[in-house]
């Protein structure tokens, strides 16, 4: 159900009001006004009525006042308590001290309206709970991040390995291709010794058949 009932006065002087359910919200507020009156400090109350609470914030003598079932807690109605007052003071300023009763209430009872209905639903009225969510958002992002990183680590590991295997296989590849070049080079030599050699023999057969 969430916020049913919201009022501005200033004293007891009710400047404007709205309510979304037919209740005796309006006679039980304005009953709450004359016990605030009796002080001057500003102040944040609350008071419980059959199965609803009246939530108070007194500021510089004007008071914002709602009705809200039990289930909303105190953190929301505040928190629209403290949205409403904001919206009155920049729209209204010093023209609030001198305002007739119910002055404002045509233009701003619709303000009301529609920052009730937003408290009572919109999950990111509550501030704290929009905060929460937002921490849940960047912690997922950031588990996200780390998962991508670690996973990151792995895939240079694995590049690791595969460059350590493959300067691995190159130096192989240089040393058995040097031992195939001193092979191949010795065997020249030893062609290259023999075919002198036989050279030689055939020179000195033919020399020597020559002589004979």
């Amino acid at each position: 159900m969430g916020i049913l009932y919201g009022m501005v006065a200033r004293g007891q002087v009710v400047l404007t009001e709205f309510s979304a359910t037919h209740t005796n919200a309006s006679t039980v507020a304005r009953q709450i006004l004359e016990k605030m009156t009796q002080g001057k400090n500003d102040s944040n109350s609350s008071f419980s009525h059959d199965r609803y609470i009246f939530h108070v914030k007194r500021t510089d003598g004007l008071t914002v006042l709602c009705m809200a079932d039990d289930a909303s807690g105190r953190r929301i109605p505040f928190a629209f308590l403290e949205d409403i007052h904001q919206r009155f003071v920049k729209t209204y300023g010093r023209a609030i001290q001198s305002a007739s009763a119910y002055a404002m209430n045509e233009e701003f009872s619709r303000v009301l309206s529609q920052q009730m209905d937003h408290f009572s639903t919109d999950p990111n009225a509550d501030r704290l709970n929009r905060l929460k969510g937002e921490m849940s958002q960047v912690r997922s992002v950031m588990i996200d991040n780390i998962e991508k990183v670690l996973e990151r680590g792995d895939r240079l590991e694995l590049l690791v390995e595969k460059t350590c295997s493959m300067q691995g296989n190159s130096l192989r590849f240089k040393s058995q291709s040097r031992r195939y070049k001193n092979t191949m080079w010795w065997s020249n030599c030893k062609i290259t010794v023999t075919l002198i050699f036989l050279l030689s023999l055939i020179i000195a057969y033919a020399l020597f058949s020559f002589v004979f």
